[in-house]
């Protein structure tokens, strides 16, 4: 939803131009004040106050050139900066020549300069937005200069001051400028980030979905590919275990990319998802596969998150796609123990292992990412007396209602 142009900063409810226009016409009706009118605090000359009327009437064919300079220079300022900078510092020269000021600058008539020069130096590269404040100081050097070497006296304090305000506007507005380059570079790795760590959960979830019924759909269809000629009801046996796991693993697929077309992009776990009440299905297809799977649960089981849930099953599946493929054992021991605040995982075998192989290094570096994204710990190696082991322990959120999930019936 956009905002209502009302409920916008003040200052970005009026363009630069319009600041810097605004700015300029209140510093001319000051000076015209100050001009026109005795005001308390003002200095005599000859023992007497006189109103500037008659310096103001000569040389009042100055102000339609000076106003068209700053207007001009006002409707540029977005599109060519640093023109229109110019334009608006000349505009300031024929003011202050309008009040008879030319030959040293007062701080009312820089005013509308300096706030050009604050939008210049946030809103474009910093050589642009310096070039601008150098040519405001050579500005204010000139007329200094031309009336030292004439002989006359100058108000240093004065002109230092207004010069500080050229400094002040461009620090203000370069630093704004580096916030503004630092928010969108802040942005632009945090969406950088989040399509990494989107792309990362789909290949974990398309390596840890495929892999494993692949590999039971290998052992299978070898396995009746033997025995076609000997024994054909094995051969229909393990090519029935073949076609099961191939449709379970296709509406697997189905329900990710159905997620991922989900017009609500926060929900993470499609509906559906396999989860730890799935185990005995994983193990009672991994031992049709070959390789004996006994599963273990300690403590008491109860609901647990979406993404906790998926992610337990997930390890104990890859886990076990890897005891199919790479192990070369013949059993299998998974023990899940539900404690208070956690979810403890060991993954068992009495094979060699992994070994070397670098299939297995995408679902080992899969499983450590998901164990890290739930601030857990996650461990895999060989056993001192032989096999190999993973271990996971997953934190489980403070007391939460779940709601128990619908396993599909086999």
């Amino acid at each position: 939803m956009s905002a209502h142009p009302g409920q916008l900063p003040l200052l970005k409810r009026l363009s630069p131009g319009r600041w810097t226009a605004l700015v300029w016409l209140g510093a001319m009706g000051c000076a015209f004040v100050d001009e026109f009118f005795v005001l308390p605090g003002d200095s005599a000359r000859d023992d007497e106050l006189t109103p500037g009327f008659g310096q103001v009437f000569v040389s009042w064919p100055i102000l339609p050139t000076a106003a068209a300079l700053v207007l001009t220079g006002c409707r540029l300022l977005e599109r060519r900066p640093l023109a229109a900078y110019v334009l608006l510092l000349l505009g300031s020269v024929f003011g202050a020549a309008l009040l008879g000021q030319a030959d040293e600058f007062p701080l009312v008539q820089f005013l509308a300069p300096d706030v050009a020069l604050y939008f210049i130096a946030a809103g474009t590269p910093r050589r642009s937005s310096a070039w601008a404040a150098g040519t405001a100081c050579v500005v204010l050097v000139i007329p200094l200069t031309v009336r030292m070497y004439g002989g006359g006296t100058i108000n240093t304090a004065g002109q230092l001051a207004v010069a500080l305000t050229v400094l002040v506007a461009w620090l203000l507005g370069n630093s704004a400028r580096q916030s503004r380059l630092h928010t969108e570079q802040v942005r632009a790795q945090a969406a950088t980030q989040a399509v990494t760590d989107e792309r990362l959960r789909i290949a974990r979830e398309l390596h840890d979905a495929v892999a494993h019924t692949l590999g039971i759909v290998a052992l299978q269809a070898g396995a009746a590919r033997r025995v076609i000629d000997s024994q054909p009801s094995r051969a229909r046996e393990a090519l029935g275990e073949v076609e099961n796991a191939s449709r379970e693993t296709l509406s697997g697929l189905r329900r990710m990319l159905g997620a991922l077309r989900a017009a609500d992009s926060a929900q993470t776990v499609p509906h559906g998802a396999p989860g730890l009440d799935d185990l005995d299905r994983l193990a009672a297809a991994t031992t049709s596969a070959g390789v004996r799977v006994v599963v273990e649960w300690k403590g008491q089981r109860r609901p647990l998150p979406p993404d906790l849930d998926l992610s337990a099953y997930r390890i104990v599946q890859e886990s076990l796609t890897n005891v199919v493929r790479h192990a070369d054992a013949r059993s299998c021991l998974v023990r899940i123990n539900c404690g208070e605040t956690e979810i403890a995982l060991e993954i068992t075998d009495g094979g060699r292992g992994p070994g070397d192989e670098p299939a297995a290094g995408y679902g080992l570096a899969g499983m450590r990412e998901r164990a890290a994204l739930l601030h857990g710990a996650f461990t895999a190696g060989p056993l001192p007396g032989g096999g190999f082991q993973v271990a996971a322990r997953l934190p489980v959120p403070g007391p939460t209602h779940f709601e128990p999930r619908e396993v599909a019936a086999t």
